[in-house]
């Protein structure tokens, strides 16, 4: 009778944690950024803390560097349903919401307090009502860059006439533009391609996050850096609509909560890598040049007009300015 009590307590147990396992809801996340990049570390420290945050309730798993599903995909795929959740960098919106783009205006959000404030501000809300048009729920705001990169070979581009005839890796429109202004020729693509096309002489330049031009290795195939306030980055996480309405409120409370920490997290590992990386090129031999105050404002001039030209006139992003001017 003793044994035949101890089995049946076995199986309860065993039965209510393979309940336990099935009631974990599948939570797919796809990223473009390779595994030593600072905001991909964050990205699995948040999917740890939603674990644990939601008891085990949303089972988080990490597809990094476009393994489960390429950058450019990455928005139609989550919006509709075919993978639960993905991250994106704002210029990837380009034309299908451009507002995204406001903060890639030269040298005009380069205030970190604006974005230690971010995630509880009316312009972080503002956005996600415009992506909730778009089909996508955000979970998350990963600030990852306000110091940028120009790379090159052979000289520095620092001074507006040196991009003249320069093949350069683009953003989106609004900023493509603006390179444009200079007589560069842009060509937009994602992070995980430039250092390919820089290889293969596709590209003669690029423009990325001080960071990533460490961990993506852009020191191999190039040998001028630039280091500049030129642009303000951040990749975002989002879910399908659909998905996150079937959580409990319980996962949905996780989602938010790990969200608030991961965006603090993001800040400072941000400033953390962005403070270190120019030593860490020099160190493999690249040529590092930090851009004056002088060189910023003759680039901003040459830049921003043509910037704001594409924004002329669209409510949206005037609003948005706006919310961003009262932070």
């Amino acid at each position: 009778m003793k044994y035949l009590k101890t089995l049946a307590l076995s199986l309860a147990v065993g039965g209510s944690s393979m309940v336990t396992a099935q009631a974990a809801t599948e939570m797919r996340c796809s990223h473009q950024l390779p595994p030593g990049h600072h905001i991909a570390k964050v990205i699995d420290q948040w999917a740890a803390e939603v674990e644990s945050q939601s008891d085990g309730e949303i089972d988080v798993q990490i597809f990094g560097a476009d393994s489960l599903v390429g950058a450019r995909e990455n928005i139609v795929s989550t919006a509709k349903g075919d993978i639960e959740c993905a991250f994106s960098v704002n210029f990837q919106w380009g034309k299908t919401l451009p507002i995204m783009n406001v903060t890639v205006s030269p040298f005009a959000f380069g205030d970190i307090d604006v974005w230690r404030k971010w995630p509880d501000s009316d312009a972080a809300a503002f956005l996600g009502e415009k992506l909730e048009e778009k089909g996508l729920k955000n979970v998350v705001w990963l600030f990852t860059t306000n110091s940028s990169v120009f790379t090159s070979n052979g000289k520095f581009l620092k001074a507006p006439e040196d991009f003249e005839g320069v093949k350069i890796r683009g953003l989106e429109p609004s900023f493509n533009a603006s390179l444009e202004a200079m007589g560069a020729a842009p060509s937009s693509m994602s992070g995980s391609k430039v250092y390919q096309a820089l290889a293969t002489g596709v590209i003669d330049a690029a423009i990325t996050d001080v960071a990533a031009a460490v961990s993506r290795k852009y020191f191999e195939v190039q040998d001028h850096f630039v280091v500049l306030p030129v642009i303000s980055v951040y990749f975002h996480g989002y879910v399908n609509p659909a998905w996150y309405d079937g959580l409990s409120d319980k996962a949905k409370a996780a989602l938010d909560g790990a969200g608030k920490k991961a965006a603090g997290w993001a800040i400072e590992a941000s400033l953390a890598a962005s403070a270190s990386a120019p030593d860490q090129l020099k160190e493999k031999g690249a040529n590092v040049h930090i851009a004056t105050d002088a060189e910023n404002a003759a680039l901003q001039e040459a830049m921003r007009p043509a910037f704001n030209a594409k924004f002329a006139g669209d409510p949206d992003s005037q609003k948005l300015i706006e919310l961003i001017d009262q932070m």
